[in-house]
């Protein structure tokens, strides 16, 4: 089995350097640093220009995965936008009393269409992941996006495995969460069917003034997608299916 590389972008330049670099597809979004929240209407439309497969994060705000009926409002409409504007797939992830939020996810698969829908690391943060997996994939869900329940998914091997083995080719899963091109072929061990990756690197640079409470005067850092680092793990992932 091919093993896929996802890229997670959040800028327009970001959009190219992984085109650049061998993505398989890409998960645009916005705010990287907070997990990653809906991008523009414009940086999505960048995004598909690009022809690489673009699946739309859909997220409206940071923190928790619980969402109010005004959240969920905005959020189908992201997920009709996107699909309208041209995005190959959404990613969504949204729990109701520690459990999917199955109405929502049932939703959001009907609105999507023909449309990929993958359900990100909300899934990491369920105590019953069985039954999350059993859930979305009588929902139609095409893919789980999983660490294996450990903040990195390099510490947590044996559980992808697990989720592989209880998918087993319901859905896909994709593997992600602090991956680079050292842990590849263990990652890939597990059976997963893609491996999601951000690639980022730090830009350094200076705010003369405070633009907010996370934001202050000084030194300041952003996370930037890195054409190196993609194509290191575009070498990596296409050396292993040399080997097979």
């Amino acid at each position: 089995m091919t093993v896929a590389l996802e890229v997670a972008v959040q800028d327009p330049d970001g959009v190219l350097v992984a085109v650049r670099g061998g993505a398989d597809r890409i998960e645009l979004c916005t705010a990287l640093a907070l997990g990653g929240l809906t991008p523009s209407a414009a940086l999505i439309d960048a995004a598909v220009a690009a022809a690489t497969p673009v699946h739309v994060l859909v997220r409206p705000r940071a923190g928790g995965f619980e969402y109010s009926p005004s959240e969920v409002l905005v959020m189908l409409d992201d997920v009709r936008r996107a699909v309208d504007a041209g995005a190959h797939g959404v990613v969504v992830g949204a729990v109701r009393d520690g459990r999917v939020d199955a109405t929502l996810v049932a939703r959001v698969r009907a609105i999507a269409g023909s449309a990929e829908v993958t359900f990100h690391r909300a899934f990491d943060t369920l105590a019953d992941r069985d039954q999350a997996i059993d859930v979305l994939a009588g929902i139609g869900v095409d893919r789980i996006l999983t660490s294996g329940g450990a903040s990195r998914a390099i510490d947590a091997l044996d559980d992808i495995a697990r989720v592989v083995a209880r998918a087993d080719g319901r859905l896909e899963v994709m593997a992600g969460a602090g991956i680079d091109d050292s842990m590849v072929g263990a990652v890939a061990a597990t059976g997963v069917a893609a491996i999601h990756a951000s690639a980022k690197r730090v830009v350094d640079e200076a705010l003369q003034i405070d633009l907010g409470s996370l934001a202050g005067a000084g030194r300041s850092t952003r996370e930037a997608t890195d054409e190196r680092r993609v194509r290191a793990l575009r070498t990596t992932i296409d050396a292993l299916e040399r080997a097979r």
